[in-house]
């Protein structure tokens, strides 16, 4: 499987070779449906609670007598049928995260990829070194590739990093960190060459 190895300045520089277990795996999208639900979990701050009865402060004393009263038996002011009670069975602080099967992980990954190879959507850079200093200047050379989107994965410097931050288009990412969700949320994904050495040792 071939590719074109291209530069963001001067355009095609040359010819990759691609791994086909990699990027030409059958397509399962339940797979990517599990991976990004797992995704999504994980990133939930599971701050949300509410207030049980010993968080609610107020007496501890039975407001009136069990008997004879003529109403129905109470036994603390606190209670979930009195206004500013405690909520029963309410959310309280945990994790959302599960544990998803290693083996699922990296066939997600190479499923994810596979699409995009597919739809036409992979850019293989040689490197993400480019001379600008200016957002402006990235962006006439992103404008050639014509696409949305783009994920770039590599390693980048402070530089092009400071020069990106504020288009919202663009998204810089390391190759260990290089993700299903992020995959599909692009349009276009642009992996150096050295990212995709690192995918072969990651995936294979």
């Amino acid at each position: 499987m071939e590719c074109k190895l291209v530069n963001l300045s001067s355009g095609d520089v040359g010819v990759v070779q691609l791994n086909p277990l990699i990027f030409f795996v059958k397509q399962k999208l339940s797979i990517l449906h599990d991976i990004v639900t797992w995704q999504l979990a994980k990133r939930r701050a599971g701050t949300h609670k509410t207030r049980g009865i010993s968080d609610i402060s107020g007496t501890t004393a039975k407001p009136y007598s069990q008997k004879r009263t003529g109403r129905a038996r109470q036994g603390s002011l606190r209670s979930p049928q009195f206004r500013g009670g405690e909520i029963v069975f309410g959310p309280v602080v945990r994790s959302h995260a599960y544990s998803l099967n290693k083996k699922v992980r990296k066939l997600g990954l190479k499923i994810a990829l596979s699409l995009k190879y597919f739809n036409n959507q992979i850019i293989i850079l040689d490197s993400l070194d480019i001379n600008v200093e200016k957002t402006s200047e990235v962006c006439k050379f992103i404008k050639n590739f014509k696409f949305s989107s783009f994920l770039m994965v590599g390693d980048y410097g402070d530089n092009l990093l400071r020069i990106t931050r504020n288009l919202h288009h663009i998204n810089l990412i390391k190759p260990i960190g290089l993700n299903v969700f992020d995959i599909l949320n692009h349009e276009c994904v642009m992996l150096t060459h050295d990212a995709l050495k690192d995918l072969e040792e990651r995936l294979l």
